[in-house]
């Protein structure tokens, strides 16, 4: 077989392994398979001087441009007009039936049918328009005014989920998409970056807008198709016809496509596209509604702007800008002392803002925000939590200054700087961490000593000078009645709940110690498999490390507080005082053919049959190993309602995903009881 034949046979199945893989999440072989085939491709390439045109390798980036070819696109870049409520797409709806009737009115032997209607998500990134000629991508373009753009052919060619070659070749087409760069890739990137992306938005348009394809690379974009704008050859009935051939032709479609004979249909189904966006791995900031049928499309036609037989819905900004008042910094129970930024409030999603997140210095040095006190800011607000800052509207230092503390504000002893955070080492004298670790060692997931709050932990804190855990059992009901708020009913229950605590089973003991970097379920696969505490303590890196939800950090996190002489004297003075962490039952025997067995499962999202923690229980009775965090390891992720960076990761790394309920309960078998 000659080289070419080689060369053409290997891009060929390098192809089709990154359709699989980028375009329909399944893949078909591992990581290490695909590099023999590319490594063996490229070096082929390097001892005959060829690059074929559709080769992967071309996907890394070439030589810096000179700057952008204006490219003419052959079918009009058309903009949508916007519906900002319920009310404005129902006047839409009205327009068209009305255009609708008209029609038919005055053509009663070839009326249009009853208006059916696509709606698809309204992505966020920026729009691209592809050429392709006889199969092969010729040419990729932004939109510009609609009827010219910036030719960005190189950059384009970097998107893994843009075919290079497609199977339909019968002449020119052209078809319109959005790059986009997911919100899981824009966070590892900006983990790495010297500079940081203030968002996905613009971190996708800044890498497709660039002369530096190789930059375009780094940045791992994505691509959603969604119209065939012009095409040679071929022809549609409606818009499902469309969107089939784009899938035929390898192009990636947004699975939230879905149609409708009823316009009831169209605003439920807008409504719980909202309900579930802040779960997405990208950016939308609305849906589309579009005609499906396209002779209908075709009679209603377009205003000077907008087509009329489509409109755009849009969702209350998650983004916005707003200034930087000022930064506090708080103490956690951990010692982590972490920055709080008030900004003049604004409303965003729904809500008024006052308060975001800055995570930690590293952060704020990294966002250019160090010098950023009375200047605008961009602010994000996503899955109901605490908005972020995300960097500087301009890049002058030209705001007052943050600055950083060097002594803990809530009690004065030196600051430590560990990694991007600052850290106070006083464990038995700063209040704020000793409130939060009481508090925490009393919560339901915890030792559930009911009645207990963080407002009862700062009192005992005050006026019965409690500082450890281990202080709660030595309370006495004299002591208590005296307290303010507390009559003897209320310190009767308290001190009935302490007693009730003592006999907790190890894995909520080992949570409750409130153990760095470790959740429920590490706690609770720490607790199976270790099976007591003095072996948990013992418990060498190398050991944990082997353990599925474990890696080199949560090992060393893990050991490092159990030889912490602080830590040891609490966990003996707590089993001295009758805390006795029950161990978990022997596993029962469980059924090798189970589907689960031997399985490490991840378990992200709203379920609505079962709880998270049934679901967990039933998992672990089948034979998983129930794990919090998705890494190569897993080996299969549950997604329920809003999955978010989980179930994200989970498809980059190509694991099994479960997003149907009905489906779980079948395998975990039957209803839950």
């Amino acid at each position: 077989m000659d080289e070419m034949h080689k060369m053409e046979e290997l891009v060929a199945e390098l192809n089709r392994l990154a359709y699989h893989y980028y375009t329909l999440d399944a893949p078909l072989v591992s990581d290490k398979e695909y590099d023999v085939l590319y490594d063996k491709l490229l070096q082929l390439e390097a001892e005959s001087g060829l690059v074929l045109p559709d080769s992967p390798t071309r996907r890394v980036g070439g030589e810096l441009l000179k700057g952008f070819v204006p490219h003419r696109h052959l079918a009009p870049l058309w903009s949508l007009d916007k519906a900002q409520n319920i009310e404005q797409l129902r006047l839409w709806e009205a327009r068209v039936l009305k255009l609708v009737n008209d029609y038919n009115a005055k053509n009663p032997d070839t009326p249009l049918p009853a208006p059916c209607y696509a709606v698809e998500l309204k992505f966020d990134g920026l729009t691209l328009n592809l050429t392709y000629r006889d199969g092969a991508l010729v040419q990729a373009a932004t939109r510009g005014n609609g009827v010219t753009g910036e030719g960005i052919l190189e950059q384009v060619k970097t998107i893994k989920s843009v075919p290079l070659s497609i199977p339909y070749r019968e002449g020119v087409i052209e078809v319109q998409g959005e790059g986009i760069m997911n919100l899981s890739v824009l966070a590892e990137y900006n983990r790495r970056a010297a500079d940081p992306l203030k968002n996905a938005r613009n971190g996708a348009a800044g890498a497709l807008r660039n002369l530096n394809p190789k930059l375009t690379a780094e940045r791992r974009l994505n691509a959603f198709f969604y119209n065939v704008g012009y095409a040679e050859g071929t022809s549609f009935s409606n818009h499902q016809e469309m969107m089939q051939f784009l899938r035929d032709n390898r192009f990636k479609v947004n699975p939230y496509l879905t149609y409708f004979d009823s316009f009831d249909g169209v605003t439920e189904q807008v409504a719980e596209i909202e309900a579930k966006r802040s779960g997405l791995d990208y950016l939308i900031d609305g849906a589309v509604i579009k005609i499906t049928d396209f002779r209908t499309r075709e009679v209603l036609g377009y205003t000077d702007k907008f087509p009329r037989w489509a409109v755009a819905y849009k969702f209350e900004a998650e983004e916005t800008t707003t200034i930087l008042q000022s930064v506090s910094w708080n103490v956690g129970r951990t010692g982590k002392v972490t920055p709080l930024a008030r900004v003049e409030p604004v409303e965003l999603a729904g809500v008024t803002v006052q308060n975001c997140t800055l995570n930690n210095v590293g952060d704020i040095e990294r966002k250019n925000l160090k010098f950023a006190l009375g200047t605008r800011v961009f602010i994000r607000r996503s899955n109901d939590v605490i908005p972020e800052i995300l960097g500087k509207v301009t890049e002058e230092s030209d705001g007052g200054e943050i600055v950083f503390p060097a002594e803990c504000p809530a009690c004065g002893f030196p600051l430590e700087m560990r990694g991007a955070h600052l850290f106070c080492n006083n464990k038995l004298n700063c209040k704020p961490q000793i409130v939060a670790r009481i508090t925490h060692y009393a919560s339901r997931d915890a030792m559930d000593i009911e009645t207990f709050s963080e407002k009862t932990a700062g009192q005992l804190y005050e006026e019965l000078s409690i500082r450890e855990a281990a202080d709660l059992y030595d309370l006495t009901l004299e002591q208590l009645v005296k307290l303010e708020r507390f009559g003897e009913k209320k310190a009767q229950n308290l001190l009935q709940a302490l007693e009730d605590s003592k006999h907790r089973d190890l894995a909520s003991f080992l949570f409750a110690l409130g153990i760095p970097n470790t959740g429920k379920a590490t706690t609770r696969m720490l607790a199976e498999h270790f099976r007591s505490l003095d072996a948990v303590m013992a418990a060498t890196p190398e050991e944990l490390e082997a353990l599925p939800d474990i890696g080199g950090i949560v090992a060393e996190s893990i050991t490092g507080y159990f030889a912490d002489p602080f830590t040891v004297s609490g966990i003996r003075r707590l089993l001295e005082h009758g805390v006795v962490p029950e161990m978990p039952d022997a596993p029962a025997a469980v059924n090798e053919d189970s589907f689960f067995f031997g399985k490490t499962v991840v378990l992200t999202g709203t379920l609505h049959r079962l709880t998270r923690d049934d679901a967990a229980a039933r998992l672990e009775a089948l034979g998983a190993k129930v794990s919090g965090s998705v890494s190569k390891k897993t080996d299969l992720v549950v997604a329920g309602e809003k999955a978010g960076s989980k179930l994200a990761k989970a498809q980059e790394l190509g694991i099994p995903v479960i997003d149907d309920e009905e489906e779980l309960l079948r395998l975990l078998g039957g209803q839950p009881s």
